[in-house]
């Protein structure tokens, strides 16, 4: 049996002969380059730079409130048992990090909701 490019023919005639061929998997190629991130963003595979910052935010937000929780617990004890303006004072007061000026609100305000536990 022989095929088209058995025979003399033009360059041309090859050419659209091996399109022919490669012409399907050129567009399953092409359709899983388009379909396939919007997939696996659909499924949550893929992690955006705005998430990943917010993420890390809250883990700094969680480890510095941790810290002040503590070192208010050392200077005040009893410090659930202080009313909500005490213990958010306590909280201003101990959540200011080494090298700032002032504490920033997400972390007094997590350190005052870790001091209400008892």
């Amino acid at each position: 049996m022989t095929t088209m490019l058995d025979r003399k023919t033009s360059w041309q005639d090859r050419l659209a002969y091996q399109w022919g061929v490669l012409k399907p998997f050129a567009l399953v190629l092409a359709l899983g380059l388009v379909a396939g991130p919007l997939i696996s963003n659909y499924m949550g595979w893929q992690v955006t730079s705005g998430a990943a910052n917010r993420e890390n935010h809250a883990v700094a937000v969680r480890q510095q409130a941790m810290v002040c929780d503590a070192m208010a617990r050392s200077d005040t004890p009893n410090a659930s048992t202080l009313d909500w303006g005490a213990r958010r004072s306590l909280a201003e007061k101990f959540a200011v990090m080494p090298g700032r000026q002032e504490a920033e609100s997400g972390v007094a305000m997590a350190c005052s909701e870790m001091l209400a536990r008892p």
